[in-house]
């Protein structure tokens, strides 16, 4: 079994489960995230799909994680697996989306920007 690098960490930030129900969101759809490392050692870049219904986001990998995209668009979230993880905000704006990342792994740290795109 492979260990998680810190890329699905900091994507599980933007692919978590709502912590509060919500109803049906604007937001609700199939998403492709990319996302960057600026600093740190961390993979450059790493790319993958999710889905958000009724404003929950998931993704089938991964599983201890925080996080909510509220009515406005906004996203906050955390992740933790094993010794790495993240934490990243930012916004969802209509069919795009943008934010900030940053995390750990070890003593490791990293930090970067994410960008979503609506399928």
């Amino acid at each position: 079994m492979k260990t998680p690098s810190l890329w699905m960490i900091a994507a599980a930030c933007f692919i978590a489960p709502a912590s509060v129900a919500h109803a049906r969101s604007a937001y609700d759809g199939s998403w492709d995230l990319a996302f960057v490392t600026q600093r740190g050692a961390c993979d450059p870049g790493y790319n993958f799909t999710v889905n958000i219904s009724d404003g929950v986001v998931t993704h089938p990998n991964l599983v201890r994680f925080r996080g909510y995209v509220a009515k406005s668009g906004s996203v906050r979230a955390s992740v933790t697996v094993q010794d790495k993880f993240a934490s990243g905000t930012g916004r969802l704006f209509g069919t795009s989306g943008r934010g900030r990342w940053s995390g750990r792994t070890g003593s490791a740290q990293c930090s970067g920007y994410w960008t979503a795109q609506r399928n």
